[in-house]
């Protein structure tokens, strides 16, 4: 693989640093925004938790994701990108700690139990520029870290290809790491100091970040793009279509359009023969479909080569697997949506003290769980694994993924159980208290919860990281920051998915007893879980017909 600047051994430092006090950015604006600041601007309603789940999980930035993928390979390099990038997010926390800080950019506190006055259209406009701000900065950074950091790799070593196989497990490490800081400490700060103060902390570590970005500028890995994959894309289907009413080629080999591969970064791919509709764009019609020399097509509009052909077939045979990513992560997102409801709503001491757990900040047990399994994966089970597999990655990546959405479903018939528990002591046992939407404490320990967060939280660790991991190797190479952007993409439709669910379950149960009505003691939240578990079952069923049809990537030198 050629690039600009030799691999240093040092750019890793700056590049986990950096990337580090990034994600901490990150998921202390979303811990903030997810929870209390949401509620204080928007006032919790019965379809509150519907919006919150496409603010705070999606924000529709996923969509711009992609674009930010596409401008990478498309001719930006991603640490062009990533630098250009911190700009517009730097502008969207400085407008968000604005919110926080000014009085007239959010409304007044309100008591516990009062009707409180909803925010302004001013005070709205000024909070969805912040969020502007914000998805454009994540869009460009996101989906070129991961390829970006990958690419500080020689996968023509062993140690490199040993390297990039841990690089996804310690990215998330470090994901996961930066999570339960914000989840902890930033939501602390938040809830029981200062707001403005809990998100000038993230805003000052943005800055850091890009200083200790820029600090391994001369280190870093560049690797030369080589045009936009999208527009080869449309070649294809193209010129498919315009020679759709041409025979099948009888020896493909023979018949199709296979000039020298001259590529030093993107593998040769042999012929396949699923999808042979798609054959038909690499057909030479007549001899001057080709140039002199016979080495380009006069017209690539109208004739691909097998090259091309075969990486769009890559594309298709991702998609299905790709998909069964969006209904996982239904099972995924309640973990900060109705368990944080559900924390309010139950003993949250530890022991007789007095000390409570924010219920935003349940959500660290999940993160826990990651932070803890991937080293011990990594260090201790991977090489153990290899040996009795014979694989280099130990499980395969389909077989990982396999694993992830099981335990999301297993997690799903614990927190059904766990609720229907919690409800039923709140309901035929004195209340601890109010909360500050007005329903009733449940005696229960909150910590019932944890098992179920564990869970999930494993389950995103073997499905959320083999996920990043089978896009990378599987996508064509000069692909690879769409591989970064496909997982997060997954993530914000299974975000609108859920909340598409909740407005049915409301519009379906509204009229009697609402499955998810404000105070949960009064819903019945358990047979919503139900549902995703039900759901869960189907999809699992679905990835393991997906993974037994679908053909991995195969190389012709």
């Amino acid at each position: 693989m050629k690039s600009e600047l030799g691999r240093g051994p040092g750019c890793g430092l700056w590049r986990w640093g950096g990337g580090f006090a990034g994600l901490v950015v990150v998921w202390g604006r979303r811990a903030a925004l997810c929870f209390v600041r949401l509620r204080d601007v928007l006032v919790v309603e019965p379809g509150g938790w519907g919006t919150r789940t496409l603010w705070c999980g999606a924000q529709r930035r996923r969509r711009l994701e992609v674009r930010g993928g596409n401008a990478r390979v498309a001719g930006e390099r991603g640490m062009r990108l990533d630098l250009d990038s911190g700009d517009p997010g730097r502008a969207g926390m400085f407008f968000l700690t604005l919110t926080a800080a000014a009085d007239s950019l959010h409304p007044p506190e309100c008591a516990v139990g009062a009707v409180c006055e909803k925010a302004t259209s001013y005070q709205f406009a000024v909070l969805f520029i912040a969020f502007a701000f914000l998805v454009l900065g994540s869009a460009g950074i996101r989906p070129c870290s991961m390829p970006f950091g990958a690419d500080q790799f020689d996968p023509n070593t062993e140690s490199g290809k040993r390297g990039i196989n841990s690089f996804f497990n310690w990215y998330y490490f470090t994901f996961t790491a930066a999570m339960m800081i914000s989840a902890t400490v930033i939501i602390y700060v938040q809830s029981n100091l200062s707001w403005p103060i809990g998100l000038g902390i993230p805003t000052a570590l943005m800055f850091l970040a890009c200083v200790l970005f820029f600090m391994g500028t001369k280190l870093y890995v560049r690797v030369t793009p080589e045009g936009s994959p999208f527009t080869s894309v449309v070649q294809v289907l193209s010129a498919a279509f315009k020679k759709r009413s041409l025979k099948q080629p009888k020896d493909p080999k023979q018949d199709l359009f296979s000039p020298p591969h001259t590529s030093a970064i993107v593998t040769k791919l042999a012929h396949t023969d699923q999808f042979r509709c798609l054959d038909k764009a690499a057909i030479v019609a007549s001899p001057d479909e080709v140039r002199p020399g016979g080495s380009s097509p006069a017209d690539p509009w109208r004739l691909c080569s097998v090259q091309q052909v075969e990486e769009v077939k890559c594309l298709i045979r991702i998609a299905p697997v790709w998909s069964t990513g969006i209904i996982y992560y239904v099972a995924v997102v309640q973990q900060s949506t109705y368990v944080v409801l559900s924390a309010l709503q139950s003993d949250r001491h530890l022991g007789r003290g007095s000390f409570e757990i924010p219920a935003a900040s349940f959500t660290v047990f999940a993160m826990l769980a990651q932070t803890l399994w991937i080293p011990l994966y990594d260090r201790i089970l991977l090489p153990r694994l290899r040996k009795v597999t014979g694989k280099e990655e130990g499980l395969t990546l389909l077989q990982r993924q396999g694993i992830g959405i099981a335990l999301s479903t297993v997690a799903m018939v614990i927190s059904a159980i766990v609720e229907d528990r919690r409800r039923a002591i709140a309901l035929s046992q004195p209340s601890l208290g109010k909360t500050m939407m007005g329903g009733d404490i449940s005696a229960m320990s909150s910590l019932w919860m944890v098992p179920q967060l564990m869970i999930l939280g494993l389950s995103e660790a073997f499905n959320l990281i083999s996920q990043i991991e089978f896009y990378y190797k599987e996508i064509p190479e000069h692909m690879r920051s769409v591989a970064g952007a496909l997982a997060f993409c997954n993530l914000a439709l299974g975000n609108y998915l859920s909340g598409f669910l909740v407005t049915i379950v409301h519009k379906t149960t509204g009229s009697g007893q609402n499955w998810l009505a404000q105070d949960l003691n009064k819903g019945r939240l358990d047979l919503f879980y139900w549902t995703i578990a039900g759901i869960g079952v189907f999809n699992f069923i679905y990835f393991i017909l997906c993974a037994r049809w679908y053909r991995f990537k195969g190389a012709s030198h």
